[in-house]
């Protein structure tokens, strides 16, 4: 079973900058949604930015203008860059990867803004 294997999370002080990478560790094909999702204490998961096989992307309405994310196919990465961090930031991190068959969710790493 394919896993993803998430990097780059940490605590940053406010103002500051992260960026989160996420590739699965083993084949995975025609992937067409490529997600992070966060998670705060106490709150639901929610989508934060999200990029498909078009190239297309979304955004939370919370981060848009600081946060960017991007794909590379060929290895099959997706890196959500992180600008302008504020405390209301501070979740678990997820990274989804979708094809028309399989949704493989990462562990979550943590992400931590220091005010």
């Amino acid at each position: 079973q394919v896993e993803l294997v998430e990097s780059g999370g940490g605590l940053v002080q406010a103002g500051g900058s992260l960026r989160l990478s996420c590739a699965p560790s083993g084949s995975m094909y025609s992937i067409n949604f490529m997600g992070w999702y966060r998670q705060a204490p106490g709150k639901q998961r929610e989508l934060v930015a999200a990029i498909t096989s078009d190239g297309s992307t979304n955004f939370a309405n919370s981060v848009k203008g600081r946060f960017t994310i991007s794909r590379d196919n060929a290895q099959n990465t997706v890196t959500l860059q992180m600008n302008s961090l504020m405390p209301e930031d501070t979740a678990v991190y997820y990274c989804n990867l979708r094809n028309g068959l399989f949704s493989v969710w990462g562990q979550g790493t943590q992400v931590t803004v220091s005010s």
